[in-house]
């Protein structure tokens, strides 16, 4: 399970592949002792409880880097390796 950001406590992963259970682009998140499952790419929360602060930055994020992700999703889905993407600044 690859990380392919962290920003602001946030760590960001993609499996490899991982389009069986969820069957949609995803993105598995965690922030202290939350963890979550965000939805590509329009970054809805699809599991778990994420902080309404952390997730509005998660969100920011992935609005500014949606066609990266997309393009690691499809990477990970073929068990490819996945490019790291640039934090949150």
């Amino acid at each position: 399970m690859p990380i392919i950001s962290m920003f602001y406590g946030i760590i960001v992963q993609m499996f490899f592949m991982d389009n069986k259970r969820h069957k949609r682009p995803h993105l598995h998140v965690k922030y202290q002792e939350h963890e979550a499952v965000f939805s590509l790419p329009d970054g809805r929360l699809m599991e778990g409880k994420f902080p309404a602060s952390k997730a509005k930055l998660l969100e920011a994020w992935i609005e500014i880097h949606k066609d990266e992700l997309m393009a690691d999703w499809e990477l990970a889905t073929k068990g490819e390796a996945v490019f790291k993407i640039d934090p949150l600044k």
